[in-house]
C-alpha cells in the first residue's frame, strides 16, 4: 500500500499541514484522505485506530502511524532537509507524544476550524483517496 496520510478535513492546522506536504512532495509520495470519510472510517476499523485519535495518521508498509511518530514519518519520507527532523525519534515517544497531544488539543483555538472537510483542487485531486 502507498503511503496515506489520514487527517483531520475540517481543521485549518492539518489542510495547511496537507498543502505544505503536497508542496513539499513532488515525488508525489503520499495520498490523502481527510479522516471524516468513508475511506478514513474504513482505514480506522482495518487498524484499530480509536476515535479519540483526530490528528494526523501514517498509514505506511502495512502500519499505521499515530502522534508524532507519524509526523516525524512524514517528514523522513520527504527527504532531503526535512528528513533531518526525524532526528526527534530519538526524544522517547510519551514525551514526543504529550507535546504533540497538547498541540492537537488547541488547534481548534489557535487556527480554526471549517464547517466542512476541504475540497482539493483539480490539480491535486488526485493524490486524494476515497
Amino acid at each position: 500500500m502507498e503511503r496515506v496520510v489520514l487527517f483531520d478535513g475540517v481543521c485549518n492546522f492539518c489542510n495547511d499541514a496537507v498543502n505544505w506536504i503536497i508542496a513539499h512532495d513532488p515525488k508525489a509520495k503520499f495520498k490523502f484522505a481527510p479522516l471524516q470519510s468513508e475511506f478514513g472510517e474504513q482505514m480506522r476499523r482495518q487498524f484499530g485506530i480509536s476515535d479519540d485519535v483526530d490528528s494526523i495518521i501514517l498509514i505506511e508498509n502495512g502500519r499505521a502511524y499515530t502522534h508524532s511518530s507519524a509526523a516525524l514519518r512524514i517528514l523522513k519520507a520527504l527527504g532531503g532537509i526535512w528528513s533531518l527532523g526525524y532526528i526527534g525519534i530519538v526524544v522517547p515517544r510519551p514525551i514526543r507524544d504529550w507535546f504533540y497531544k497538547w498541540f492537537a488539543r488547541n488547534r481548534y483555538r489557535w487556527f480554526g476550524k471549517q464547517d466542512a472537510c476541504m475540497i482539493p483542487t483539480a490539480e491535486v485531486r488526485s493524490r486524494f483517496v476515497g
